[in-house]
Formats: C-alpha cells, sequence, structure tokens
C-alpha cells in the first residue's frame, strides 16, 4: 500500500488489514479516534509505536509528553504541521 491509498482508506469502515498496530493508529487517528489511536500506538512497544505516540500527545496538545515520546523514539522533537508529520510517519511506516 501507498501513502495515497492509505490516505484515502479511513473512508472504509475499518482499517486494512495486515497494519502495524502503529499504522492502524494513524489510521484510528486520521477518523478522529484519537483513544482508540493512542491504545494501539501504546501497544507497540517500539521505536515506530513510541513515534506515534509522540504524534498523538502533539495532537491531543501534551508537548511535554510528546518529547519523552520522541526521545523514546530515537526521533527529534517536530514542530512540522500535524498533517505533514501524519505523512512523514505513515510514509515511513509503510
Amino acid at each position: 500500500m501507498d501513502l495515497r491509498a492509505f490516505k484515502q482508506s479511513p473512508a472504509d469502515a475499518a482499517p486494512p488489514e495486515a497494519l502495524s498496530s502503529a499504522l492502524a493508529a494513524l489510521w484510528y487517528d486520521a477518523k478522529g479516534e484519537w483513544d482508540q489511536a493512542h491504545k494501539l500506538a501504546q501497544s507497540q512497544d517500539d521505536a515506530p509505536g513510541a513515534w506515534v505516540r509522540a504524534y498523538l500527545h502533539r495532537v491531543e496538545g501534551d508537548l511535554p509528553n510528546a518529547d519523552h515520546w520522541y526521545r523514546r523514539a530515537g526521533r527529534p522533537s517536530s514542530s512540522a504541521p500535524l498533517t505533514e508529520e501524519w505523512d512523514e510517519i505513515a510514509s515511513a511506516l509503510l
């Protein structure tokens, strides 16, 4: 799946099959379901999961917590517009 198809998939009722928890979290975030997105990101205890958690805490407005998760992901804290960061993460994880 490419980024374009992934960005269109939240129009569907369910996420595409075989997504990692981190990608599924981004999918639910795109549907406006932050709690489900966060739950999925928490379930992936690795750098990609931490990166998505960092992004989600930015969405939430909890920047100190986001900074913690960026460090856990081994990534610099982002100040990019949220839509750009979502695309960056999705592209990297696809």
